[in-house]
């Protein structure tokens, strides 16, 4: 990512913003303008998309200028359509297609997944937990703001019983339960670590290996707490990373095929209905390059699944 910082002092203090931010970036002011509307300007290190909200005398302005190789000016890609897995007045869940955020990014707003699920349900919708850019799968939100409360509560207090598959690197025992401490990683900025050798939150993961090939396994993850990156960090741990995940060193490819993206889905979500009080399974298709890796192993997951 690439930002220019500045502080607000001397003739800046109580101009606009968007003039501020004009002559520190060299540009027109309705270039700054759009910055701003884009949502990639930051006002003392809040989100700030008034142009005309006054400078005072030692605020920093952050602009992003470049976010995942893409200026915030660029023009959107089309949103994906989104498959709708269940809804009611309560509740909707979606099946998260791969390559867009759960929320707004640092550069830019109105691309994430809430940013659509809101559009779409004409207000606010109440993202309730989260999955990475990669990760595809089960999303819920809630309707109503007392589902929302419901629903967030049921994650938190891991009442939510989430079911991952992944493809990975060989190697994964038959099955076990990762239980490592999960912390930033300060020689990796974006990367989390697996370990009980600093200071970590607490993370927990069941898993079963549902196929184990010289070149790459295929993997049922249970977690029971959802942290940050957890899964690929304990899979990292159990020295196999899952395939496409560059991050945490996951290879490209295996037995010949691609693996374009972190093989990462949340195919499953168990909770009680935050309304009826009903237990509610959603499910979502594997989808298909994690679907390949499937077919050529042989294996089936629950009905349904695929």
């Amino acid at each position: 990512m690439k930002r220019r910082t500045f502080q607000a002092e001397g003739a800046r203090v109580g101009r606009p913003v968007v003039e501020a931010v004009a002559a520190e970036l060299g540009m027109a002011v309705e270039q700054a303008r759009a910055l701003v509307e884009a949502g990639a300007v930051y006002l003392a290190g809040r989100r700030c998309r008034e142009p005309e909200a006054l400078l005072r005398a030692g605020q920093v302005v952050a602009v992003v200028l470049e976010e995942g190789g893409r200026s915030p000016l660029e023009a959107p890609a089309p949103p994906p359509p989104l498959s709708i897995l269940f809804e009611d007045a309560a509740l909707i869940a979606v099946d998260k297609p791969v390559g867009i955020t759960a929320q707004p990014t640092e550069g830019r707003v109105g691309e994430s997944l809430v940013d659509l699920m809101s559009e779409r349900l004409g207000g606010p919708a109440g993202l309730v937990h989260r999955l990475d850019r990669e990760t595809s799968g089960v999303t819920v939100f809630g309707k109503t703001a007392q589902a929302t409360r419901a629903l967030a509560a049921a994650f938190r207090e891991g009442h939510a019983r989430k079911r991952y598959v992944a493809a990975t690197g060989p190697g994964l025992p038959t099955s076990g339960t990762v239980d490592l401490p999960l912390s930033k990683d300060p020689s990796r900025p974006g990367r989390w670590r697996a370990s009980r050798a600093a200071n970590g939150v607490p993370a927990l993961t069941d898993f079963r290996t549902l196929y184990a090939g010289e070149e790459f396994c295929l993997v049922e993850l249970l977690p029971h707490t959802g942290r940050t990156h957890q899964l690929r960090a304990h899979l990292t741990a159990l020295g196999a990373p899952i395939l496409g995940d560059a991050r945490y060193g996951g290879a490209a490819q295996a037995a010949g095929l691609s693996a374009p993206r972190c093989l990462l889905h949340a195919q499953s979500l168990e909770l009680t209905h935050p309304s009826t009080r009903q237990p509610l399974r959603i499910e979502a298709p594997v989808p298909e390059d994690l679907r390949r890796f499937f077919a050529l192993a042989q294996v089936s997951v629950p009905e349904g699944a695929i």
